[in-house]
């Protein structure tokens, strides 16, 4: 059913990928914002660089490790709408109650409890964003196009944020702000849902491999390496924390750079996501490669020339996290075991991620060179198993 420029489910397909990119601006909006300033208002209330690496960590650990749940439970029950629904309005909930606290334990609980609606809602969103990939032109391609406005909204977010900070200098204002961005969220997720009931029937029906009840070897080799990678990336919220206690920058510059890695990310999903489709894993290697150098410019940098540079990386970073590393995951798994196979890679994950911020966060309190140290050779050893994924890719093809 040609009409003119592509076929009706291509249309509708991407349709449907820059609705929920719109949804995922405002998300993002609303939860990167309180994020870019999460470190250094935490240090306002007593927090260390240990109890910052462990709480984010830790909401991490919990945000990823959570999604082996809602991903068997959506590929159980194949109500991918509802279980996206109810952790958006967990996530966007818990953000603008941060204006009510008054002790870093209530605020780590909030902080921990947004990254639990993240976990309930990523696993089917994704499975349903990668229903449309085979009609627009890859899974790379779409999970670029989905972190791009990710992206926009986490630069645009942040330098509200900025502004709000600069000119009242009262977090909570901040933060009791950003629940318009979240009421507007959730409304567009309602638009959503009613415009597009079943998006995965806009995934071109192929043989499954759903009887299989293993996940390939190169799925397990490949969680491995990226564990490494997530495991030697440091939170924003301990750079910013970094910063401020430095004087590197000053308080109202920790969001403006926040924007600035954002902008990166958004960028480097569109671009690097197209390559990813068409070259593959030596893409990811690549990337990985050239990331590595983030933690000696945010960490060991006694400048803001050399901290914008390395905020740029980390967002660099931040969009290989968010876009590639997903993206290969994709059509590695059968559709019926998608949400599952999702959910248990982000669960593991998200345990690498926790373990390594704890880890970073007890190491700077000691030595900043060693944590720097400890990113940069935790993520070089992940190089290997994407290494050797892409050989087994080669020899399949």
């Amino acid at each position: 059913m040609e009409t003119g420029t592509g076929t009706l489910f291509e249309r509708r397909a991407m349709h449907f990928v820059l609705l929920v990119g719109v949804l995922s601006f405002f998300a993002d909006f609303t939860y990167e914002s309180a994020r870019s300033v999460l470190g250094p208002w935490l240090a306002t209330m007593g927090a260390t660089a240990t109890v910052i690496g462990i709480v984010t960590g830790f909401g991490e650990l919990v945000g990823f490790g959570l999604r082996a749940v809602s991903g068997r439970l959506a590929d159980a029950t194949r109500h991918f709408w509802p279980i996206t629904i109810v952790g958006y309005v967990v996530q966007m909930g818990a953000v603008p109650l941060l204006a009510l606290t008054h002790n870093w334990q209530s605020a780590a609980f909030l902080v921990i409890l947004e990254r639990v609606g993240k976990a309930i809602r990523n696993p089917p969103r994704d499975v349903m964003l990668a229903s449309a990939a085979k009609r627009i032109g890859g899974y790379g391609w779409v999970f670029g196009i989905h972190e791009a406005f990710d992206q926009l909204g986490a630069m645009v977010g942040p330098l509200v944020i900025a502004g709000i900070v600069s000119g009242h200098g009262d977090y909570r204002f901040a933060f009791a702000i950003l629940a318009v961005p979240a009421v507007i969220n959730l409304s567009f997720v309602v638009l959503a849902r009613v415009s597009f009931p079943r998006p995965q029937d806009l995934e071109e029906v192929q043989p499954d491999a759903a009887g299989v009840e293993r996940y390939p070897a190169a799925y397990w080799v490949y969680l491995a390496g990226a564990g490494l990678v997530a495991a030697g990336f440091a939170d924003y919220p301990l750079i910013a924390y970094h910063w401020t206690v430095r004087h590197v920058v000053t308080p109202d510059q920790v969001p403006l750079l926040y924007a600035v890695a954002m902008a990166v990310s958004g960028g480097a999903s569109l671009t690097f996501g197209r390559l990813f489709d068409r070259h593959g894993f030596p893409v990811l290697i690549g990337l990985t490669v050239i990331c590595t150098a983030f933690a000696p410019l945010v960490f060991l940098g006694g400048n803001i020339e050399v901290s914008v540079l390395g905020a740029a990386l980390w967002g660099m970073g931040m969009g290989v996290h968010e876009s590639i590393i997903p993206a290969a995951v994709a059509p590695m798994i059968g559709r019926s075991k998608r949400a599952s196979a999702f959910g248990m890679f982000t669960a593991v994950y998200g345990v690498c991620w926790f373990v390594g911020s704890s880890l970073i966060g007890w190491i700077y309190d000691h030595s900043v060179a060693a944590a720097v140290l400890f990113c940069i050779v935790a993520q070089i050893l992940g190089l290997p198993a994407f290494l050797w994924v892409s050989w087994r890719r080669r020899s399949a093809q």
